[in-house]
């Protein structure tokens, strides 16, 4: 087991949220900390990328994992955690750039 699917063990056995909703409570604290971090605002393309950067090396290092332990790969499994991670911090780029509700 490598040191990320520890990590990911430990949180969902110790903090009692579902593997999902990690997901959105990480990809949610990247955007917005990121944005704090470097100053960035919502309406950047760049808080949503370091959370796509993130997500999408969270996938390929489980897709890496599941082939050294030889598991059975579910590439279908490895598309659901994507989308959900980038679900909501793709929601507050669009509203950030189409309405007022993060303010201009």
């Amino acid at each position: 087991m490598s040191a990320l699917q520890a990590v990911k063990g430990w949180l969902v056995d110790n903090v009692h949220l579902a593997k999902d909703a990690l997901h959105i409570y990480v990809a949610l604290l990247l955007l917005f900390g990121s944005a704090l971090l470097f100053g960035w605002r919502l309406s950047s393309w760049r808080p949503w990328l370091v959370v796509w950067v993130a997500a999408a090396g969270g996938e390929i290092w489980d897709v890496r994992d599941r082939f050294v332990d030889h598991v059975p790969q579910e590439f279908g499994a490895n598309w659901h955690d994507l989308w959900n991670t980038m679900f909501w911090p793709t929601v507050i780029l669009v509203l950030a750039r189409r309405t007022r509700l993060f303010g201009r």
